[in-house]
């Protein structure tokens, strides 16, 4: 037979933790502006806004001359007529889409389906 013999030194004695204290953190410093600081931050956001402005504004100019307008003739809306068929009509080489966004442009419609039936429109003429 045989047998297992355990030996204990440490008497039951637990390992000593060693606490050291930590200290509070601290609330990170508030950013104060002076009046020339503030100054300095409107200017540089009115720069960027003006720049944003410019970059992304209208591309249209007023000139000192005026513009030639379009060549038209008058279409009346007959039942069962779309404006797509019109501007096929109109412009049968062309884009049909490009003319659709003409007449509308044209007439100050809201889209291509507000046209009303017996109404009169203004249709670019096409060579």
């Amino acid at each position: 037979m045989s047998s297992i013999a355990i030996n204990r030194h440490d008497h039951g004695a637990r390992p000593v933790r060693h606490l050291r204290a930590v200290p509070a953190a601290q609330p990170a410093p508030r950013v104060r502006l002076t009046r020339r600081g503030k100054a300095v931050v409107l200017a540089i956001a009115v720069a960027v806004i003006a720049m944003l402005v410019v970059l992304f504004g209208s591309s249209s100019f007023a000139g000192d001359q005026a513009g030639s307008a379009p060549e038209t003739t008058s279409v009346r809306v007959l039942p069962g007529q779309t404006l797509w068929q019109i501007a096929a009509e109109a412009n049968p080489n062309g884009d049909i889409r490009k003319t659709v966004d003409e007449i509308v442009r044209l007439n100050s419609l809201p889209n291509a389906s507000a046209l009303q039936l017996g109404s009169e429109i203004a249709v670019p003429v096409y060579s």
